[in-house]
């Protein structure tokens, strides 16, 4: 595809409602926090050490005693810069707080995903295939997978193989014992393999029922009843007719997973000692530090609409006929 065939129109349109979108989620995020209750200085009032003149000072260092508009303005001008000021509790820059974060998060997400995706596709394409037996098990399966809650999931799997049985440990992401090298990251693999574990399982079922019903709405379809007609064999009909035509909705739900990748899980984080971005959120919004809290759904909110300006234009790519 060439630079003068690409639908420059249709991009600008998404670009322009990127823009726009998140105008209006800064605008309510900005206004539903100073609109909630207390906030991260009221705590000052119960220190004797701390004086009205003190906490007045603070506000002012933060720029807390300007109007509310004039606040909204700064903090706008700042995001333009990837300036998401400085949090209240730790006193280090926003960004700093959340790169510290981040990369834990992402691992465990991340790899949780490719997991999902790899067993979701493989038995709910082949569940539709065989059906009988086989379909039943997997359908029970997932909807066991479905209704599992995933807080007690990781509470069963902490008393069972970590404390009772010791096999994994139940909390961190590294043991006490510092190491370098590969032996750094098979410690660190080791320490994530249950709350890993703990997102697999409570999410593929869910996937895995969606993929086995488009699946067998595709096997309804004449050319596959043709392509069976001619002797192919079942591997062939799923890399030609299954996998191809699964393909947009694929895409679609990973552009609208993209914001989870980066997002954490605030329970799971908490239960297993993890000090990534859901426990950093759930921190803040506890010690109401408005800079943290608000730097993290901007940046969620952003992922999220560009996770489906993504999944749009691969979907162009695959399909050109939907431009029109």
């Amino acid at each position: 595809m060439s630079f003068s065939s690409l639908p420059w129109a249709l991009i600008g349109r998404r670009i322009l409602y990127i823009i726009g979108m998140l105008w209006i989620i800064s605008l309510i995020t900005f206004g539903a926090i100073h609109m909630a209750p207390n906030s991260f200085f009221a705590a000052g009032g119960l220190n004797p050490n701390m004086t009205p003149d003190a906490i007045a000072h603070l506000k002012a260092v933060y720029g807390l005693d300007k109007p509310l508009w004039q606040q909204y303005l700064d903090w706008m001008f700042a995001i333009l810069r990837l300036d998401f000021g400085i949090s209240f509790a730790s006193g280090n820059p926003v960004i700093e707080e959340i790169k510290a974060r981040i990369g834990v998060t992402l691992g465990i997400n991340l790899s949780a995903m490719l997991l999902v995706f790899f067993f979701a596709f493989r038995f709910g394409i082949r569940s539709a295939l065989r059906g009988g037996l086989y379909e039943a098990s997997v359908k029970q399966f997932s909807l066991l997978s479905y209704a599992m809650p995933s807080f007690y999931l990781a509470l069963l799997l902490i008393w069972g193989l970590g404390l009772k049985l010791g096999w994994f440990p139940m909390a961190g992401i590294e043991g006490m014992t510092p190491k370098t090298g590969p032996a750094k990251w098979l410690d660190i693999a080791w320490h994530l393999t249950l709350p890993v574990t703990v997102v697999v399982f409570t999410g593929f079922g869910s996937l895995t029922l969606y993929i086995r019903s488009l699946t067998r709405e595709i096997l309804k379809s004449d050319y596959i009843f043709f392509a069976r007609a001619r002797g192919l064999d079942e591997r062939t009909i799923i890399r030609r007719y299954v996998y191809p035509n699964l393909m947009p909705f694929v895409v679609t739900i990973l552009g609208l997973s993209l914001p989870g990748l980066l997002g954490g899980s605030v329970i799971l984080e908490q239960i297993f000692s993890i000090d990534g971005m859901g426990l950093l959120f759930y921190q803040s919004a506890l010690s109401r530090d408005y800079p943290v809290i608000m730097g993290i759904l901007v940046v969620g909110a952003f992922l999220t609409l560009l996770g489906n300006v993504i999944a749009d234009a691969v979907l162009l790519a695959i399909d050109p006929h939907r431009r029109k």
